[in-house]
């Protein structure tokens, strides 16, 4: 059992906890792989996604997490809702919590906008991406995609190469794979290295080949045109050219290394199509391990509030 009401990032949970949710993917996932995809673990809960971004893969996987698990789910749209009539994000909190909603999964532009969420209402928030902050479940899908093709992840080497700075991906696995024991190094263009993040654990390389030489795992990210000002790097050629993945770099990393990409990949920039598509690549598997893990976190929340609330 977790020991919040609330899954709002990596830096709020121990490594204990972290450790029960990917064990309780194992599970879910062997039931997402068998022929029925019914269970009663939610039933009579109620699961609400809010999502204030766009979002194909996580808010998806809520969804059928949920209803796999018996949940009523609803999908709130936001440019249809009454946010468009300038309701603030307490108002519509208000508003689901007198609707008694058990499960609000949401994505906010703004940091902090689901722990604030959280303190005021009596759902269980759980954080799908909140500005430059966190993005826990995609960490932690991460985490077991690599605790499932390694059978640990304490010792490996992971390299996380590309926009770091604006990347909630980043610092939800720096948090999460040091706490397991990983080492994480990091590369990117200086401007879009966030200050200081060495002291968080990071080890920051000094070329892509000192970041991926022995990895085990070389993450890439998403170039987030949208959160930058401009002018961070020339243009995505050179991007690609100085600080993409491509196969000839992949010769540095450990023989056997798998390739990790949040998605969406933009195809040639930060990934070769060679890279993306290869039998390395597991940015496939990450897809169908995210629902394994977000169901695993739905359960073990029910739990607590069965337990607590």
């Amino acid at each position: 059992m977790l020991k919040s009401k609330d899954l709002l990032g990596l830096q709020y949970l121990s490594a204990e906890e972290i450790t029960q949710i990917l064990s309780g993917a194992v599970a879910t996932k062997k039931f997402l792989l068998g022929d029925k995809k019914a269970a009663d673990d939610l039933k009579g809960r109620t699961l609400v996604t809010l999502f204030y971004e766009n979002s194909t893969r996580t808010r998806t996987s809520f969804e059928l997490a949920g209803k796999y698990l018996g949940a009523n789910e609803v999908n709130i749209s936001v440019a249809t809702s009454s946010v468009q009539k300038g309701e603030t994000l307490m108002d519509t909190g208000k508003t689901l919590n007198a609707l008694k909603v058990d499960f609000i999964a949401i994505r906010h532009p703004m940091a902090g906008a689901p722990q604030l969420l959280a303190q005021n209402v009596t759902a269980s928030v759980i954080n799908g991406g909140d500005g430059m902050h966190e993005h826990p479940t995609q960490a932690l899908l991460d985490m077991f995609t690599l605790k499932e093709h390694y059978g640990r992840i304490e010792g490996l080497k992971v390299a996380i190469l590309g926009d770091i700075k604006h990347s909630r991906v980043a610092l939800s696995n720096l948090f999460g794979l040091t706490k397991l024991g990983a080492q994480v190094y990091m590369y990117a263009p200086g401007t879009m290295i966030p200050k200081d993040i060495q002291k968080l654990g990071a080890h920051i390389a000094t070329s892509r080949e000192e970041a991926v030489e022995g990895a085990d795992a070389v993450m890439g990210l998403r170039i987030q045109l949208e959160r930058m000002n401009g002018g961070l790097f020339p243009s995505l050629g050179e991007y690609s050219k100085y600080y993409g993945i491509n196969g000839d770099l992949l010769k540095y990393a450990k023989k056997g290394a798998v390739i990790l990409h949040p998605g969406p990949v933009n195809r040639g920039v930060e990934l070769t199509p060679q890279v993306t598509d290869g039998e390395s690549s597991l940015i496939t598997e990450q897809v169908t391990n995210g629902l394994a893990v977000r169901m695993s976190i739905l359960k073990l929340l029910s739990a607590y509030r069965e337990e607590n609330l």
